[in-house]
């Protein structure tokens, strides 16, 4: 806030004026303040002038006017809804399925563009793409890496196949913490999204990724993007999943910008929902 403008000088009232105010009070009140304005010694600590009767006389005329104060304005919650498949803040997660999920599919789905690498001709909802599009972008630019959409839509089937194949490798418990079960992932709401890139050689396992320039660069920006690194490294009581460096879920910028500056790692604890390790059956 800019400092306040000088106040306008102000000429004292002369001495024989303030005197000849006060004669109809009496003699003996006359020769006091007569005394007690008069010029003394600088060391009795009294002003030569009386500059207390001009400032009372003239009142400032400039001052600023007084400005409201307004408090900071509340993060609306109720925006977008979060039982909503099709909505932006919808949260699925190992207590949250997708409703009627072997049917549901998100509405307008678009092919990834060819100006994006995406060697498994993955689809994603419109706002993602465009998002997505920005950030791969701004990531060539800032570090002159080529990022790559690893993974976008997955189907109630598609995600019945990966989650089975998990489950034959690793068995249940560890699929259950990589893997989501059909009907429970965030790739079928067509807003997730897992991102490598073309030259650190790392995959969706492991924190290979996030060890990386390009890892660390996802984690710092793409929140400006509107996306979220939705399974952060030590979250995995709340979120269920191991820490996964690749996947980004799309939540728009207003809320991805204000989790970041708040500094809330995951949706459960923001939107006041139960931390969800597993399933419940």
């Amino acid at each position: 806030m800019s400092d306040d403008p000088e106040q306008t000088p102000r000429r004292p009232v002369p001495r024989r004026l303030f005197v000849g105010m006060v004669v109809a009070a009496g003699a003996a009140a006359t020769a006091a303040i007569i005394e007690l304005v008069k010029p003394g010694p600088i060391s009795a600590g009294l002003p030569t002038e009386p500059v207390a009767a001009a400032t009372s006389v003239l009142p400032a005329t400039n001052a600023p006017a007084a400005t409201p104060s307004t408090a900071p304005a509340v993060f609306d919650k109720a925006a977008f809804s979060i039982d909503d498949p099709t909505s932006i803040w919808f949260v699925v997660n190992k207590l949250r399925p997708i409703p009627d999920a072997t049917a549901f599919v998100p509405p307008g789905l678009l092919p990834i563009p060819a100006s994006m690498l995406n060697p498994f001709g993955h689809k994603l909802r419109p706002e993602t793409i465009d998002a997505l599009a920005q950030m791969f972008t701004a990531a060539q630019t800032q570090i002159g890496v080529t990022l790559v959409a690893q993974s976008g839509y997955r189907s109630f089937q598609s995600q019945t196949d990966a989650y089975a194949s998990y489950v034959d490798s690793l068995g249940t418990a560890a699929a259950d913490a990589t893997s989501a079960r059909p009907g429970y992932s965030e790739h079928q709401t067509g807003f997730a999204i897992d991102i490598l890139d073309t030259i650190s050689g790392c995959g969706t396992d492991g924190d290979c990724l996030g060890n990386t320039p390009t890892g660390r660069w996802l984690a710092n920006n793409a929140y400006l993007y509107g996306f979220l690194l939705r399974y952060q490294n030590g979250q995995t009581e709340i979120t269920g999943y191991e820490y996964e460096p690749w996947h980004f879920r799309f939540i728009g910028t207003n809320l991805a910008t204000h989790l970041h500056t708040i500094g809330i790692a995951t949706l459960e604890e923001f939107f006041g929902l139960p931390a969800a390790p597993s399933y419940a059956t």
